[in-house]
């Protein structure tokens, strides 16, 4: 079964991560089949870009997100909501 997960990068006590899609089975930060975007929580704002269209694939294809990318991928759709809407205005 797939899963859509974050993996840790950086230095110690300098994380950032990665949301990538792996086998449920696999190590944190083993293999994966695709990043599908990042989060740097150093950053003022944290910095967080998510490719929602690869998302929306994989959830089709059975993936099943961690509860804390299930609220980033809610978050970054709210975040591109608010710029489309404040493109229109």
């Amino acid at each position: 079964m797939l899963s859509i997960r974050l993996t840790r990068r950086g230095a110690h006590r300098r994380p950032f991560y990665r949301i990538v899609v792996a086998e449920k089975r696999s190590k944190r930060d083993g293999g994966f089949i695709e990043i599908l975007g990042y989060r740097d929580p150093l950053t003022d704002p944290e910095k967080l870009v998510i490719k929602l269209d690869r998302v929306d694939y994989w959830l089709k294809c059975g993936a099943q997100p961690s509860d804390t990318v299930r609220a980033l991928i809610a978050r970054a759709r709210r975040e591109a909501e608010a710029a489309t809407a404040a493109s229109k205005a």
